[in-house]
């Protein structure tokens, strides 16, 4: 048998390894929403078809975030799908399993208001499930020789393309989003903030953002060629991943019925507070996925 053939081969000892870091992602991840009072209630009266589209949108992300932090390291897209599929199947158990501990979800609720807050809180508990793959360890704990575990392990360092750094950082953001933008807080922020509170944010969201992915000496920073001017990685990677950290923060603040019956200048500047925490994922995206 050929040595592709034997490395594609189905490992059920690390799938299911895989599967049981994947339940501790998801708790882990999305915990801090399982216990948040907005995420209840939005179950109940968010508008159908933006929860629809939250869920539809997940999905092609769960799919192509499988071929970096998988449950097992993929080959085919027909892989990363059952991955994203168990990853989705470990939300969506776990979610209902944990409001049912905690006494959110029960037996007189209607139909609909189960669905909905099952639903809500199944996304970020898929993403979670589908990070605990690559921070809850793996590395070598399937064999006894690191090389060949570096080489299958799916976790492993390898070469990122630009377009699957901004990928990285779509996550991040979204993930992170995720956690603060369906509390009151947001709208709250967006009327006490002035427009020079809204500059002096961006500005901290941008110096943050690039320090903590080039200035600073963390694990896995993305270091320059030498000979490559400063202001490179800021224009190539911080102001792009600051944008996508912007269009996530809206569309969150969207989904979550934040926007509605309120003007353009607070939407903007909920916008604005929305994006520092999701630069912060954005960039620390890059640096543990």
């Amino acid at each position: 048998m050929s040595a592709a053939t034997t490395r594609q081969d189905f490992n059920s000892s690390r799938f299911f390894s895989g599967v049981a870091r994947g339940i501790a992602g998801a708790l882990l991840f999305a915990l801090p929403m399982f216990m948040t009072m907005e995420m209840w209630e939005l179950g109940f009266y968010m508008d159908r078809s933006r929860l629809f589209l939250l869920l539809i949108v997940n999905i092609p992300l769960l799919v192509i975030l499988s071929d970096r932090v998988g449950f097992e390291r993929t080959w085919t897209w027909r892989q990363a799908m059952r991955d994203a599929s168990i990853a989705y199947g470990l939300g969506i158990l776990g979610s209902a399993l944990i409001l049912i501990a905690m006494g959110v979800l029960k037996h007189d609720q209607s139909l609909h208001e189960i669905t909905g807050m099952i639903a809500i809180q199944a996304v970020p508990a898929s993403i979670g499930a589908m990070l605990g793959r690559s921070q809850l360890g793996g590395q070598l704990d399937d064999g006894d020789d690191p090389e060949e575990n570096d080489s299958d392990d799916p976790v492993h360092e390898r070469e990122t393309s630009y377009a699957g750094e901004l990928f990285l950082m779509a996550v991040g953001a979204l993930f992170l989003s995720l956690n603060v933008a369906p509390t009151e807080e947001m709208v709250l922020l967006s009327y006490k903030m002035t427009p020079w509170h809204g500059l002096i944010m961006i500005a901290a969201s941008l110096a943050v953002m690039h320090g903590f992915v080039y200035a600073l000496s963390f694990k896995g920073s993305h270091d320059l060629a030498e000979g490559t001017p400063g202001w490179h990685a800021f224009v190539r990677f911080t102001l792009p991943g600051y944008v996508i950290a912007g269009l996530i923060s809206a569309y969150c603040l969207w989904t979550f019925h934040r926007t509605d019956d309120i003007g353009s200048t607070q939407i903007l500047m909920a916008v604005v507070v929305l994006s520092f925490p999701a630069a912060i994922g954005a960039a620390a995206a890059r640096l543990i996925l």
